[in-house]
């Protein structure tokens, strides 16, 4: 008869899972020329997405403040990954859009996710990848990309 883990080990693994399809993201990331991506910004660059947003919308979807979105697109336009322009809808306002390099990062993270998928399927068996992600997708919220987790994602 086994013995069920200690509760508290299932969210360290999650963790610990989420840590390494991360950091080998990040590396391989730097191998193929962004060395300055960090996981924070794939979040943001997804929030910001293909037909940009403003400062105060990237706020909300974060569920951050104005200024600490402001501060995070500061940083992506410094490294290559954002740029700001006038609105073509409403002129008085400034959206944030992805730069090529910044559509680069995620075309780049979404293959490098299916090749760490792979690698995971290649040691657990595809069948069972497959069970796990949908077990935890029956035990998680339904929308995947909820970025607006308090605490996360601000001081």
């Amino acid at each position: 008869m086994s013995i069920d883990p200690p509760g508290f080990e299932l969210p360290l693994r999650l963790f610990l899972g989420f840590r390494v399809l991360i950091d080998e993201l990040h590396a391989e990331l730097a191998r193929q020329g962004h060395p300055h991506a960090r996981p924070m910004h794939g979040f943001v660059m997804q929030a910001i997405g293909p037909e940009g947003t403003t400062a105060v919308e990237l706020g909300r979807t974060l569920g951050v403040s104005k200024q600490a979105a402001g501060k995070t697109i500061e940083t992506l336009e410094r490294i290559g990954y954002v740029e700001r322009a006038r609105d073509p809808r409403d002129t008085r306002r400034k959206i944030v859009r992805l730069t090529p390099s910044g559509v680069d990062v995620l075309v780049r993270s979404a293959q490098i996710f299916d090749d760490l998928r792979a690698r995971w399927a290649a040691v657990i068996g595809e069948e069972r990848l497959r069970d796990l992600e949908a077990d935890l997708r029956k035990v998680t919220p339904h929308d995947v990309f909820r970025l607006d987790v308090p605490g996360w994602f601000g001081a």
